[in-house]
C-alpha cells in the first residue's frame, strides 16, 4: 500500500504542477507533509535545500530522497517514475500526433518555424561556450579543443560521448 501511496503523492503533484519543479513544490510539500505525514515542514525544507544545491531538476531530486526515506530503492523507483511519467506520456503522444499529421501542411509549417529556432537557440548556447571556454582558457586552448572535436565528429564520426570524454580528459590534464 506504501508503494501506491508513494506513487500517488508525487503522480499528482507531477500532473497539475504546471512549469516544471518549482510550481510542483507546494503540490509535492502537501502530499508528503500535509496529506501522508512523512516529513516534518522544517524535514521538508531541508530537503529543499539540499535539492537546491544539487544539479539537476528539483521535483526528481525531491522524489527520488523522499522516496527512499519512505519505501527504500523500490520507494525512490516508483516516486521517480510517478514524478517524470506524467511528461514522458504526454511527450509520447504528442510524438505520435505529429507522426501521424507529418505529412499535414500545418505540421510542415510548425517544422519550418521550430527547427530554426531551435538552430539560434543552439548557436547562441555555442557563443556562450566558446566565450566561457575563451575567457577561462586562452584562445588557443579554445581552438584545440574546438578543432580536434570538429575533426573527431565530422570526419573521423566518433560517437558524441567519446568526444565528451575526451575533452573531460584533456581538460583535466592540461587544463586544470
Amino acid at each position: 500500500m506504501i508503494y501506491i501511496q508513494i506513487f500517488i503523492a508525487f503522480f499528482i503533484p507531477s500532473i497539475v504542477g504546471y512549469g516544471g519543479g518549482p510550481a510542483s513544490i507546494p503540490l509535492i510539500e502537501h502530499e508528503v507533509v500535509s496529506r501522508y505525514g512523512w516529513v516534518t515542514t522544517g524535514e521538508f525544507s531541508e530537503i529543499l535545500a539540499l535539492g537546491n544545491a544539487l544539479p539537476g531538476p528539483i521535483a526528481t531530486k525531491m522524489a527520488g530522497y523522499i522516496g527512499f526515506e519512505v519505501g527504500g530503492v523500490l520507494g525512490a523507483v516508483i516516486a521517480e517514475l510517478a514524478t517524470i511519467a506524467p511528461s514522458l506520456i504526454l511527450m509520447i503522444v504528442l510524438l505520435q500526433l505529429i507522426f501521424k499529421y507529418k505529412d499535414s501542411p500545418r505540421v510542415k509549417r510548425l517544422s519550418k518555424i521550430v527547427v530554426p529556432t531551435v538552430a539560434i537557440l543552439m548557436a547562441g548556447l555555442t557563443y556562450d561556450f566558446i566565450k566561457t571556454s575563451y575567457t577561462s582558457n586562452g584562445l588557443v586552448q579554445t581552438i584545440i579543443i574546438a578543432v580536434v572535436s570538429l575533426l573527431l565528429l565530422e570526419k573521423w564520426k566518433v560517437h558524441p560521448a567519446f568526444v565528451i570524454v575526451g575533452g573531460l580528459a584533456y581538460g583535466a590534464l592540461f587544463l586544470g
